[in-house]
């Protein structure tokens, strides 16, 4: 008999359908086949780990197979963090393997190691032939630096398989590599940023599962390196994506703990983490909580020199961004709409992507205020930069431009936007 406690089939029935969902599987279970599941019956093998996460979901709690009485079902134990990379790497290279249902699913409640777990917990086993120095770390470095470029004028879909090729390739076989301990330990921490950002990537591309796999890697390399801003980054990183699946507690949660664990932080670290914590608390409806971390934010930045970094940076823009998520949280509309132009234009020229997503986000929020020709105007410029790039956060907001309009198309401005997107919609599809 499955064991799922005191929870109500029903809700267990819509939970589940709604994972499934976030997996590509259309399920249509209700309270009867709940039912069956609690006599005995065992759902088809690729709805169990469905089943484990929306029942871990409910209970706000890590659920294994064996708990529920489906015996050994459950994900199968981490690798070490290099064959984990380059699983990762691998699936980042090839769209064809990251489409393989058996991919797996965001976790909203999985496990997430502290730094002291994570620090010098294991020990890569060094090469006999291979040697790294000084030079291989800046190497990584800069390449981590150029793919970051690379996404922010092109997009994710050119970025993510670069850096996922270059995981395998060349990151890898370093991270086995012999060296001295200092060296080791810097290329340990230049893997983790490089790590990081492939989440960020995969974040971003809405594959949201190798994202959080992707955190957790970045995480363990960082406690190897024994590097307590990398680690923190990547709790950032995660609050952030938490907070893009609308997992608004776990979004704070994160953010929190990224907070906390912070190293003596310098104030653009401390700008970076205390944006996300704003976030977070606004998304729980802590309106004085997420105005005080606003305000720590910018005076934050204020105090912040000129150097911003390619991962992990922060900056005028990233800050009102934050400003807009807020206020559109806490139900100023106007506000929000208001911190989102002002980010864009303080945003460097060269962030296309990032202004793609912005441009996006403001003219979603003025179609819901009902700004339908201003909404158009901006739509405009989301094309100009949209037509240039290839990132599957641009084309969910293309596909909710031409949703959006649809019901307008007696507006001059719509009909003038709606036959500009069919001719994007041409140009992207050739």
């Amino acid at each position: 008999m499955m064991r799922v406690g005191n929870i109500e089939n029903a809700q267990l029935a819509r939970q589940v359908n709604r994972v499934g969902a976030e997996r590509g599987l259309r399920l249509g279970y209700d309270k009867s086949s709940v039912s069956h599941w609690r006599r005995g019956a065992v759902p088809k093998p690729a709805v169990r780990p469905v089943l484990l996460e929306a029942l871990s979901r409910l209970l706000g709690r890590p659920v294994t197979s064996a708990e529920v009485g489906l015996g050994g079902c459950g994900p199968a134990g981490s690798p070490d963090v290099v064959t984990g990379v380059v699983e990762l790497g691998r699936a980042d290279m090839d769209p064809s393997r990251r489409a393989v249902l058996g991919a797996g699913l965001y976790s909203a409640v999985a496990a997430i190691p502290s730094f002291d777990d994570v620090r010098g917990a294991e020990r890569i086993a060094a090469s006999r032939t291979a040697r790294i120095g000084a030079a291989d770390v800046v190497t990584v470095r800069r390449m981590t630096e150029h793919v970051a470029g690379i996404l922010d004028e092109l997009g994710g879909a050119h970025a993510r398989p670069m850096a996922g090729a270059f995981l395998v390739n060349t990151v890898a076989p370093y991270l086995g590599a012999a060296g001295t301990d200092a060296v080791q330990r810097q290329m340990r921490s230049a893997a983790a940023d490089l790590v990081y950002l492939a989440g960020w990537m995969a974040m971003y591309e809405r594959d949201h599962a190798r994202g959080q796999r992707h955190y957790v890697q970045a995480l363990r390399l960082a406690g190897q390196a024994d590097d307590h801003v990398t680690y923190c980054r990547t709790l950032r990183g995660m609050a952030l994506q938490a907070s893009n699946l609308r997992f608004g507690r776990r979004a704070l949660e994160l953010a929190d703990s990224a907070a906390e664990a912070a190293p003596a932080a310098g104030p653009r670290l401390t700008a970076f983490l205390r944006g996300q914590q704003a976030h977070g608390a606004a998304m729980v409806g802590d309106r004085r909580q997420a105005l005080l971390r606003l305000r720590e934010t910018e005076d934050a930045l204020g105090r912040a020199d000129g150097h911003n970094d390619a991962v992990g940076g922060y900056d005028r823009a990233a800050y009102e961004f934050h400003v807009g998520h807020v206020l559109w949280e806490l139900g100023d509309q106007a506000g929000s709409v208001r911190a989102l132009r002002r980010s864009n234009a303080a945003r460097p020229a060269h962030e296309r992507q990032g202004r793609v997503h912005a441009t996006g986000l403001l003219a979603s929020r003025l179609m819901t205020m009902r700004h339908v020709e201003e909404a158009c105007g901006v739509w405009q410029g989301f094309l100009d930069d949209y037509a240039g790039i290839a990132s599957a956060r641009g084309d969910e907001h293309f596909a909710r431009l031409r949703a959006s309009v649809r019901p307008y198309g007696a507006i001059p401005a719509v009909r003038d936007l709606a036959e500009r997107a069919r001719q994007v919609a041409l140009l992207k599809a050739a």
